[in-house]
């Protein structure tokens, strides 16, 4: 069949934008940080992330949005800005070229043995997993979330030393495209098998770790294989065409509450039609209960923006008992990450007040449904120049950072007292 010149061309744009079966490609999309100074400005601004191949909201706090915008839509970007008066900068000029940029370094590190020079894939940290399961047989044991909607198996490792530790549960890559917390989650984990350092030592043995590397396991491998950029679940909607729920707004705690996530199923903070909507939610939600009186602490991660976030989530009316606490808490973690060569600076205070009200996320259901005192979303690096698509060169160093702050707010939760045991041997 021959085609016309206009076929040949709509092809071309297709095979650009979409790689035929290949990975979804961002090329010449950009990334804009956006300083609003009003509700109405803000408003305006989302209403643009409707469309979703055109906008897509990377990041929001209280006077700022980071924006992805594709090149078709730069005319409609403009006329938005010159309405509302937003002043926007330009830091982000082509994703693909980050994204390509990870690649060629992934696939030029040496794939022969794991390790942190480059970004695993869900099968690469499920074959490490299995090593150190079986290298560490006395102070190791895998425990089993569940299974997510693609009927993939959700792993989680304890590393335990000795009987009547206090508990930290760590939750990572809730979030598909964040690829820097499972990297970062296993780096720790290597760390408290084999480390020699004494300050390292003392952190391993002295506590429980519970630690999911990928919760989002299927949102993870379609990252890894089709859309670098994908945050959500992989569940179909029954009202929709678009795929997906935010795992992170699909808690039973405060669900939908307070406009804290979106009822709309193309969305990227879409909460699902009802609370535990999604298998690995509901999965991990059971799990932690059933261990909730072993546990002390609850630690979510996350990128990026380099903050360290306490409930509450699903209101800026109201602050939790102990918020004093989770602040000085808190401080102790920004104060070592910063004190560090790399000169870190970590922000902290609830979801609410540093970023916006969203309801249904870890961190909300551990401290109000599960009495999870000291609970915690840490967004890790950077703020903005790369984003999702931190380089790999700068796994080791934000794992270090995450490494010196969670055994400076472990010492601050122990002179504060969360960290007694909770239940008798």
């Amino acid at each position: 069949m021959q085609l016309s010149g206009i076929s040949i061309i709509i092809l071309l744009c297709v095979v650009l934008v979409r790689g035929l079966d290949g990975p979804i490609r961002y090329d010449n999309y950009g990334v804009y940080k956006l300083k609003y100074s009003s509700s109405w400005q803000r408003n305006l601004l989302l209403k643009l992330t409707e469309e979703h191949d055109n906008f897509r909201l990377w990041h929001e706090s209280k006077d700022e949005l980071h924006m992805m915008v594709g090149p078709k839509a730069i005319w409609k970007f403009q006329q938005v800005l010159q309405k509302t008066h937003v002043k926007s900068d330009l830091f982000i000029k082509n994703v693909q070229e980050l994204i390509e940029n990870e690649t060629d370094i992934s696939t030029r590190a040496d794939t022969s043995e794991f390790g942190w020079t480059r970004y695993n894939t869900l099968e690469e940290i499920e074959k490490w997993l299995d090593e150190i399961l079986s290298a560490y047989p006395e102070v190791t044991e895998e425990f089993i979330v569940g299974q997510s909607y693609e009927n993939r198996t959700i792993r989680g490792i304890k590393i335990s030393y000795n009987t009547g530790n206090p508990g930290v549960f760590i939750e990572s890559n809730i979030h598909a495209r964040e690829w820097i917390t499972s990297a970062t989650a296993t780096w720790l984990i290597n760390q408290f098998l084999t480390s020699e350092d004494e300050m390292i030592r003392s952190l391993a043995e002295n506590h429980d770790w519970y630690i999911v590397p990928v919760l989002n396991v299927d949102g993870f491998v379609y990252s890894h294989e089709k859309d670098r950029m994908w945050r959500k679940t992989r569940q179909p909607s029954d009202k929709s065409s678009c795929i997906g729920v935010d795992p992170n707004r699909n808690f039973d705690s405060h669900w939908m509450e307070n406009g804290g996530a979106s009822d709309e199923p193309c969305d990227e903070t879409y909460g699902g039609p009802y609370a535990n909507s999604e298998p690995e939610i509901k999965a991990i939600s059971e799990y932690v209960a059933s261990i909730k009186d072993k546990l002390n602490v609850m630690l979510a991660f996350h990128s990026y923006s380099q903050l360290l976030l306490s409930p509450y989530g699903h209101t800026e009316e109201e602050e939790p008992e102990n918020y004093d606490d989770l602040n000085e808490v808190a401080k102790a973690y920004a104060d070592a990450v910063l004190a560090l060569p790399y000169g870190t600076s970590y922000n902290y205070g609830s979801v609410a007040s540093v970023l916006y009200v969203a309801s249904g996320g870890t961190n909300d259901w551990a401290y109000n449904e599960q009495n999870i005192s000291i609970s915690y979303t840490i967004e890790f690096r950077d703020q903005g120049k790369y984003g999702f698509i931190l380089p790999p060169a700068y796994i080791v160093p934000n794992a270090e950072e995450a490494l010196i702050g969670i055994s400076a707010l472990l010492d601050k939760c122990q002179e504060l007292n969360y960290l007694e045991l909770k239940y008798t041997l």
